[in-house]
């Protein structure tokens, strides 16, 4: 007989989200997925200067602030047809990739590690095997005996406390647990160091950016980073050195030690590799720009549909067609006025709430769609469709990892593993080492171009008389996210965003297709509906922002909806 279990909200994620799933013999028949907050920011933009729209954007969200405020910039310069300097697209490819750093160290050791690391096991660890093990797949400096037994001490006077701080509330002993005593110790110990490695991540961001969270040093035409190589107070050589310093060290941590981490836990979970795949249509866009008009990129974009990597279709350049004529949105299943799927340029966002109704509308998020179809968005998206393509950064960096993972594992395995919930960990960790590479290699191309005299950061934007529309795309830490606007006479006329945690999140469209959430549960093994890890497992891969999918603001301070977290 089936059992219907409602988690309520998701913890460790951004956001307000509620899963629904029947499980039936053990595992996942049926699922939901639904965004339990409304919001309406984009309302509050129409009318406004759309130079002003980036700093509201940033504020949709708390942790993906960069992704909203470049994505918005660039949508007002593709209405305008704005070239920006070079030195502008270079410091913005500083901020996304060492925002992107930040990310996703946080994502795997604070937000989903603790799906597969039993901490309360790591106190029957011997600190002695556990250096052991480190030191066979990883020469990391704080893999010593000593540094193990430190750990292992502070857990066990945590545990006797009573007061387990992040590791209370967690399922220790589950069933599904499958780690070792001496690998759980070792990311306990790694989870701790991660906590200084994301701190100097974002010192880099604070300094390239002015303020993080929500960077202050963004503008449509470009950035307002002063460079002045004589003066205490612009960006100078000692600032950039102080940056580069701060990313070699963060690298350093994501190449030894989240990487390996990560391919450890797909190795040792390797029973896991058969689970989550969901959807297998995927898309991605081109980012790190290499020039000014944006022609060229170092991280690829395109579509795959139905898994075939044979069936990739690139996207090509801010203007490609292809992806701005294929978007859309439906509501059918969502908490708004009317039954429509349109393009974004034509959306309106108007609530009207109902209740939680399995047949009928149950979530406050959009259902996008390319094509008519549902894709799966994020690292996994984007490190496929640099696969399919053959592009030569991507095609190293998941070979290698893909080769870690085989030799602790003991089997050979495959880009096709990747297709899975363990496969959106490996890919997001092999995205990490690429970005941390790019991040230098954009480093070095701006100390090139400054070197050559070039001080240029801004070209300033001209609103003429009319309509113009425009979209600014960016592969965000979480996947694809697009700003979509309608500038009339110089104000915004409309305005939408359409972002990863929508088109993963969202939720079935009028013709029934499932969403790529509710799509990954399908058949996950549950070994316990009371403690359900299983579903936070595959949710969590997806690093959910619902803050960032549903949007909300009651400009009058009205009370829109009450949220009780049980």
């Amino acid at each position: 007989m089936a059992q219907r279990i409602t988690i309520d909200p998701i913890t460790r994620i951004e956001g307000h989200l509620r899963i629904d799933v029947e499980v039936d013999a053990g595992k996942v028949t049926k699922a939901w997925s639904s965004g339990q907050m409304f919001r309406g920011l984009e309302t509050i933009l129409k009318g406004r200067d759309p130079r002003d729209a980036w700093l509201f954007v940033q504020r949709i969200c708390g942790v993906c602030t960069t992704v909203h405020a470049l994505a918005s910039v660039r949508s007002v310069e593709n209405a305008l047809g704005l070239e920006i300097p070079l030195n502008a697209q270079l410091i913005r490819n500083l901020v996304q990739s060492i925002h992107c750093l930040h990310d996703h160290i946080v994502h795997f050791y604070a937000l989903s590690a603790l799906d597969w690391v039993d901490v309360v096991s790591a106190l029957d660890a011997d600190p002695v095997k556990t250096a052991a093990l480190a030191d066979s797949v990883s020469n990391w400096p704080g893999n010593s005996p000593k540094r193990f037994a430190a750990v292992k001490e502070k857990v066990a006077a945590l545990v006797a406390s009573g007061q387990l701080g992040p590791f209370a509330n967690a399922y220790w002993g589950h069933p599904a647990m499958a780690l070792p005593p001496e690998a759980n110790l070792m990311a306990v110990s790694h989870y701790l160091e991660a906590l200084d490695y994301q701190r100097k991540a974002t010192q880099a961001l604070g300094i390239i950016g002015g303020k993080n969270p929500h960077v202050q040093n963004l503008s449509v035409g470009g950035v307002t980073t002063a460079i002045n190589l004589d003066n205490d107070s612009t960006l100078n050589m000692h600032r950039l050195y102080q940056i580069k310093r701060l990313v070699e060290e963060v690298s350093g941590f994501i190449k030894n030690v989240y990487m390996v981490d990560v391919a450890a836990v797909g190795a040792l979970y390797k029973d896991w590799l058969p689970y989550g795949a969901g959807v297998t249509n995927y898309l991605a866009v081109q980012d790190m720009f290499l020039d000014a008009k944006a022609t060229t990129a170092d991280l690829p974009g395109g579509t795959i549909m139905g898994g075939d990597l044979k069936s990739v279709k690139p996207i090509v350049g801010l203007n490609d067609a292809y992806f701005k004529e294929n978007v859309q949105e439906s509501i059918a299943r969502a908490w708004y006025n009317g039954d429509w799927a349109k393009h974004p340029w034509e959306e309106d966002t108007d609530p009207k709430f109902t209740d939680f109704q399995d047949e009928g509308r149950y979530t406050w998020l959009k259902a996008p769609r390319f094509q008519g179809k549902p894709m799966q968005v994020g690292p996994l998206a984007q490190m496929l469709v640099g696969y399919a393509q053959g592009h030569e950064m991507t095609v190293k960096s998941v070979d290698a990892f893909l080769g870690t993972v085989s030799a602790v594992a003991g089997v050979t395995v495959g880009p096709e593993i990747l297709h899975s919930t363990i496969g959106r960990h490996a890919a997001r960790a092999v995205r990490a080492g690429m970005m941390a590479d790019l991040a230098l290699k954009h480093w070095g191309l701006l100390v090139e171009n400054i070197g050559k005299g070039d001080l240029e950061i801004f070209n300033p934007p001209v609103f003429p008389k009319g309509e113009q529309k425009g979209v600014g795309y960016h592969e965000a830490p979480r996947g694809t996210l697009s700003h979509w606007i309608v500038i009339q006479d110089g104000k915004i006329k409309n305005y939408q965003c359409v972002v990863p945690s929508t088109w993963n999140a969202g939720p079935r469209d009028a013709e029934g297709q499932l969403g790529p959430y509710e799509a990954s549960l399908m058949d996950n093994p549950i070994a316990d509906p009371e403690r359900p890890l299983e579903v936070l497992r595959t949710i969590h891969s997806f690093d959910p922002c619902i803050a960032c999918a549903v949007h909300m603001l009651d400009p009058e301070g009205k009370e829109v909806m009450k949220v009780k977290a049980l």
